[in-house]
């Protein structure tokens, strides 16, 4: 990527959801490093905390928010904490997300249902919807959401995950218009990756049958794989509505 046309990280405000492990917390790592403030909002304030922990190592900034995606409040403390400390905000990585686990498909709970298909696209519509305020204030900025290889091809053990998962490519896709306001929303679409997160696709302690027949099939991605792709999201000017898979060709071949 030419220098010129190059979005500066350095400087700008970070909020990352579901920064307390995985993806979300290698992006705080990676954002950090590179010279944004870095707010990490996670239900699980212990494990953000840890998050926060690592970046002060590295000599970065930033500060925890406990925050549950799926309630409109909770996002809007967020938002309004990080401007309130910060003074603004340019930045926003929609990452938090669960998988179902057991009991699978068709006999996982309705309770389990519904708060999967909230945290894994009401999070990111909640987290695009109300940060473009905040964004505005600044002349605009970057919003990357996490979707997964599962938008593309269907998990019949979890179908509600790459429901949700296709819903957030989809929807990211028709953000396309914030644009013209210098808004640019993005989404990364991983293989497999090796996070706290594959536990869960099972019974909490081995991986569910899709898992390991995906790590087969593709590999296993490191979180660092896919943070360095939403960095170079964030950074590349001419990225808008733009899908970027991480970790594997549709034509099988490594990407």
């Amino acid at each position: 990527m030419d220098e010129l046309d190059k979005w500066d990280i350095a400087g700008r405000v970070a909020v990352i959801t579901g920064a307390g492990s995985g993806i979300g917390r290698a992006s705080a790592e990676h954002l950090s490093a590179a010279g944004a403030t870095v707010v990490l909002a996670d239900i699980n304030e212990e494990a953000a905390s840890e998050t926060l922990g690592i970046v002060h190592d590295t000599g970065g900034v930033g500060l925890v928010v406990r925050t549950d995606v799926s309630d409109a409040s909770s996002v809007e403390a967020l938002f309004s904490t990080t401007q309130d400390v910060y003074g603004g905000l340019d930045i926003v990585h929609n990452n938090a997300g669960l998988v179902s686990g057991y009991p699978v498909w068709p006999d996982i709970t309705p309770e389990t249902l519904m708060r999967v298909m909230n945290v894994n696209l009401g999070g990111v519509v909640l987290g695009t919807r109300l940060a473009i305020p905040a964004l505005r204030k600044r002349g605009g900025g970057v919003i990357i959401n996490t979707a997964s290889m599962a938008a593309i091809f269907p998990l019949v053990e979890d179908p509600i995950y790459s429901a949700t998962k296709a819903a957030v490519v989809m929807f990211t896709r028709a953000c396309a218009p914030l644009a013209e306001e210098n808004i640019r929303v993005n989404v990364v679409l991983p293989g497999l990756v090796d996070t706290p997160l594959l536990p869960k696709t099972g019974d909490g302690s081995n991986w569910a049958q899709w898992a390991n027949d995906a790590n087969d099939l593709m590999g296993l991605l490191s979180a660092d794989d896919v943070a360095w792709a939403v960095v170079e999201l964030i950074e590349d000017k001419s990225a808008f509505a733009q899908e970027r898979i991480v970790g594997v060709a549709l034509d099988g071949s490594d990407s």
